[in-house]
């Protein structure tokens, strides 16, 4: 499916040869129809003579309504560039060209209207204007097809021309993130909210759980149409109404943006490219009144240039920019700068980075990864995704890490180790990647939640207190002459249990747990400390401290005096 936008100065027959093509009137309004000026945003549809479905989407032409344009032009494919034979190239002519080109539209074909009332001369004229005005822009080589929409010149050849158009354009990309700029919001009879726009990402599906920005509201797709058809799925690239369950029409304006939650970087600062129009007659410098025009939305912005102080007219250069809410965006996003003070267009560019991370002074934006990577060290593969666009494998268990950290990270682990003797490292101890990164250390390995180097002896192994203790399980020895180091590890390895100051080995309290099971067969209403004391051989100094530890494990439960079966309790 292609979306392709009309562009043109006011009164040069877009609407008028909208519906002729079509058979739909764009203008919508009373007031439109009235005055025969296009206000807002048209939109009507037509079948090719090749089959393939057309969408079009009518812009106002007159200066005043400069915004309105820009929210209809943020995602088409291709443009049907509009030239009246009996006025030639006009202001909004070069402007809407520029904006094009800002925009990053790469295709399109002009319409030479009006050529009825138009004698042949001032019709070749018009063309050779048109000609030289498009030269070295993405229109020059475009068809230029003759029309005049009351008498249906050159219609067929220009519905020919748009096919050959959309044969060449390239589809929509699915990358599986569905993104929706709502540029239409309303309330229908027996539906409720419903918003349009152009998809662009992915697909979306009825059912599907979203959320629209920059409130965040959750909806869901109750139903969707494309074309005046209702449909289970649309593609990336279809024009369409979507029917949401959760949010009423008057919280939805022209600007939001549908998408799924989870799958984007919601940002205010963005360091993006802009290339300043040449025909400008100043510079471009943070000063000023700047208003940026994203998707389908208006918004009054606060920029630095990064690096010079301005930028001249017919350069490009780095720049950041201060949004007022938070929206989901990518590298690669177009946009366009004007300056409300002189009602110009100044210039555009793409998003570069959506979350900067070196000071303005410092910052050299671009779109590689690699970059993102290097500036934070290390990042998750899908918050790297949302940053990007791009899904990388990951180097190191779920990140992508740059080279030079993982290279410190493993030195680092290495002189830890090699200072740390034959005890090794605690691996709690140590940060998030460098634990991740143990596993590519080489003459290393994880034994008993510590990372020692290979081939060193576990010095706490077979220690004669641990025997000590397991010989005696219910009256255990105190632990005179054993180092407290060597004690606290031998706990924190769960070798050893300590109770109360008490001393166990980790066996005895298992084999506690298994005579209270053996103790509550004779004793089903449970039974007293005397009673386990009596069948331990101990006495309360250590009796106690065992029966506390299987309450705590849920082994066992008090019940006033007595121990009752708890729910971890084996089997007698």
């Amino acid at each position: 499916m292609h979306v392709v936008a009309t562009a043109g100065h006011v009164d040069h027959g877009k609407s008028t040869l909208v519906e002729a093509l079509t058979g739909t009137d764009p203008d919508r309004f009373a007031e439109e129809k009235a005055r025969g000026l296009t206000i807002d945003l048209g939109f009507a549809t037509t079948t090719l003579p090749s089959g393939a479905v057309l969408s079009l989407v009518d812009v106002p032409g007159h200066v005043r309504f400069i915004k309105n344009m820009l929210a209809g032009v943020g995602a088409v494919d291709a443009c049907l560039f509009v030239v009246a034979a009996t006025e030639g190239w006009k202001p909004q002519s070069e402007e809407h060209l520029r904006i094009l080109e800002l925009l990053g539209v790469r295709h399109g074909v002009v319409a030479l209207t009006k050529v009825g009332p138009a004698d042949d001369d001032l019709v070749d004229l018009a063309r050779l204007e048109v000609e030289e005005r498009v030269a070295d822009t993405f229109l020059e080589g475009a068809p230029v097809v003759d029309t005049d929409s009351p008498t249906g010149v050159g219609l067929e050849n220009l519905r020919a021309a748009l096919d050959d158009l959309l044969a060449a354009t390239p589809t929509a990309v699915d990358h599986g993130r569905p993104r929706l700029w709502i540029d239409r919001a309303f309330s229908a009879r027996g539906a409720g909210t419903v918003v349009t726009g152009t998809l662009t990402g992915g697909r979306l599906h009825t059912d599907d759980e979203l959320a629209v920005h920059p409130a965040g509201n959750p909806v869901r797709v109750r139903a969707l149409q494309n074309h005046h058809a209702e449909r289970d799925e649309l593609p990336p690239g279809s024009r369409c109404a979507v029917n949401l369950v959760g949010v009423a029409h008057d919280e939805v304006v022209r600007g939001h943006v549908l998408v799924r939650s989870g799958q984007w970087h919601h940002t205010t600062v963005v360091d993006a490219s802009l290339r300043v129009l040449d025909r400008l007659d100043h510079p471009v410098s943070r000063r000023g009144a700047h208003v940026i025009y994203l998707g389908s939305g208006e918004h009054p912005v606060r920029m630095r240039i990064l690096g010079p102080e301005a930028l001249d007219p017919g350069t490009e250069g780095a720049v950041r920019i201060h949004l007022p809410e938070p929206l989901p965006l990518l590298p690669g996003d177009r946009f366009v700068l004007r300056e409300s003070g002189r009602a110009e267009t100044v210039g555009g560019g793409e998003v570069l980075d959506v979350d900067p991370m070196e000071r303005a002074s410092r910052a050299r934006p671009d779109r590689s990864v690699d970059r993102v990577v290097r500036e934070r060290g290390w990042v998750p593969v899908d918050e790297l995704e949302r940053l990007t666009g791009e899904r990388r494998e990951p180097d190191l268990d779920r990140w992508v890490v740059d080279p030079v950290v993982l290279h410190r990270t493993l030195e680092d682990l290495r002189n830890a180790l090699a200072d740390a003797g034959p005890r090794g490292l605690d691996l709690v101890g140590l940060g998030e990647l460098a634990r991740a990164a143990v596993v590519l250390l080489d003459g290393a390995g994880v034994e008993a939640g510590r990372l020692v180097a290979a081939g060193v002896t576990d010095p706490l192994a077979d220690h004669p207190f641990v025997a000590a203790l397991a010989a005696s399980p219910f009256v255990p020895p105190p632990p005179d002459g054993v180092d407290r180091g060597e004690l606290r590890e031998l706990v924190r390895r769960g070798d050893v249990v300590e109770v109360e100051g008490i001393f166990f080995a980790s066996s005895a309290v298992d084999t506690a747990a298994r005579l209270a099971a053996r103790l509550l067969v004779d004793h089903p209403e449970g039974f007293t400390v005397s009673t386990f004391r009596e069948e331990a051989g101990n006495t309360r100094k250590h009796a106690m401290p065992l029966l506390a530890r299987l309450d705590a494990t849920g082994m066992t439960r008090r019940r006033g005096d007595l121990r009752i079966a708890g729910p971890r309790l084996p089997e007698a």
